[in-house]
């Protein structure tokens, strides 16, 4: 059955990396809670988007590795060079989750715009399909972001989906750019309050109301970048809680 209210996980987080290479993945506890607050059955229901990277077969092959000894029953939807599904509306609306990979959040809301899936997913959103997603696929939800789609020096981002009202920052502790490109863009106004996540912790919204941030390692956090009235910035730590 559907989750209870519209849900989204943005997140800095999702697979466990081994060490066997970049294909060598498992999915990390995220994905429990993500069939839990949709309120899946024994055998939750996924799908993949790798849009963000252009949808690579490498990226989709180890994705279905990754779940292939697990409870989730995986799907995934390309869009290049065309739709992998007749119908994408009813593909996606069927699902209790969905999972956007990472890559460039410019490239990947560009897309959906031009297919429509910016409609369809927003109607998933609103039907109880939890949408989540790691790094592009967390910013994507929000206002904008700092993001690298533009080249290696991080640039202000605001042309995202803008369905949760705050600016995301990502790799919030992993990438030096990022925590002062965050001030920088709340401090002169290009984004309003906004959610950042260090890697290995994740953001959950019920509608547009933030109400926990989780983690799956120690040591690690979110925060709430905000601006005074006269031009000042404060950065308040949101402690996670660890999943198990």
């Amino acid at each position: 059955m559907p989750a209870s209210e519209p849900t989204i996980l943005a997140t800095s987080m999702g697979f466990f990396r081994g060490d066997r290479g970049p294909a060598d993945l498992r999915p990390g506890p995220i994905f429990e809670l993500a069939a839990e607050l949709a309120e899946a059955g024994p055998q939750p229901r996924i799908c993949y988007l790798g849009q963000a990277v252009g949808d690579q077969p490498t990226s989709f092959a180890a994705i279905y590795a990754a779940f292939a000894d697990t409870r989730f029953r995986l799907s995934h939807l390309a869009l290049f060079p065309m739709p992998n599904v007749d119908d994408v509306r009813a593909h996606l609306l069927a699902q209790d989750v969905i999972w956007v990979g990472g890559g460039s959040v410019a490239n990947l809301v560009a897309v959906w715009r031009v297919h429509g899936l910016d409609e369809i997913l927003h109607e998933c959103w609103q039907a109880g399909v939890v949408l989540a997603g790691v790094s592009a696929g967390s910013i994507c939800w929000h206002v904008g972001g700092a993001t690298d789609s533009f080249g290696p020096r991080l640039r202000g981002f605001t042309e995202a989906l803008g369905w949760l009202p705050y600016g995301n920052g990502v790799h919030y502790d992993s990438e030096a750019q990022r925590r002062p490109l965050m001030h920088e863009l709340v401090g002169d106004g290009t984004l309003p309050t906004s959610h950042c996540t260090d890697d290995g912790v994740g953001l959950v919204y019920r509608g547009t109301r933030l109400v926990e941030a989780v983690a799956d390692r120690e040591g690690v956090s979110a925060y709430e970048v905000s601006r005074a009235s006269d031009g000042t910035v404060a950065e308040t730590v949101i402690a996670p809680r660890l999943l198990g």
